[in-house]
């Protein structure tokens, strides 16, 4: 009722500002073109109302008002489980580098372990070579004494044969082996 009041308000308004009042001849008349006029509009605003147009266009409003408020509810709640969901990637991504930052720790970590261990295995293995080339030393300097005794001995040798050579008789000569081939046949048997 409140829109048919204000389509009357309106009507009375404009038919009070119509330049009929201001035409000669009287107003009330169908020859009078602003009175049909003032008449078809008239009859179009009840038309309107008879068929309830301005119930209609105001219940297409509130639907489309409600469907546009529902629309902004959704929206809201996608926005809301939107940023549930950033929040949620967030906190996946710094567990993420947490573990990624506890892995490299612990990589450093095993890192300079077996770098310790590689210097240590080092050490040991530097160690063992330097005995192995102490122990060769050693030898080589035994093997070269032995050399040099063996050939003093040689040496020795040869030089008491001939001086045993030059001293000795054929006679002590015969009976130098002759003692030493009894010696060798008793220690033989």
């Amino acid at each position: 009722m409140s829109d048919m009041k204000r389509i009357v308000t309106i009507a009375a308004a404009s038919f009070m500002a119509s330049p009929a009042f201001a035409a000669s001849g009287p107003f009330f008349s169908l020859k009078n073109t602003d009175f049909v006029v003032l008449l078809g509009f008239i009859v179009f605003i009840g038309v309107l109302l008879y068929f309830k147009v301005p119930s209609m266009l105001t219940g297409l409003l509130d639907k489309r008002a409600e469907g546009i408020k529902s629309e902004i509810e959704e929206a809201k709640a996608l926005r809301e489980e939107a940023q549930a969901l950033l929040a949620s990637y967030e906190r996946r991504q710094r567990e993420v580098q947490e573990q990624a930052d506890r892995i490299i720790a612990h990589a450093k970590d095993e890192a300079v372990l077996a770098g310790e261990q590689a210097r240590a295995d080092l050490e040991k293995s530097i160690a063992r070579r330097l005995a192995a080339a102490e122990d060769q030393i050693a030898s080589a300097q035994a093997s070269a004494v032995k050399d040099v005794r063996d050939r003093a001995i040689a040496v020795a040798i040869k030089a008491a044969r001939d001086v045993v050579a030059k001293q000795m008789t054929a006679k002590d000569a015969a009976k130098s082996i002759d003692n030493a081939i009894a010696e060798v046949g008793q220690k033989l048997h």
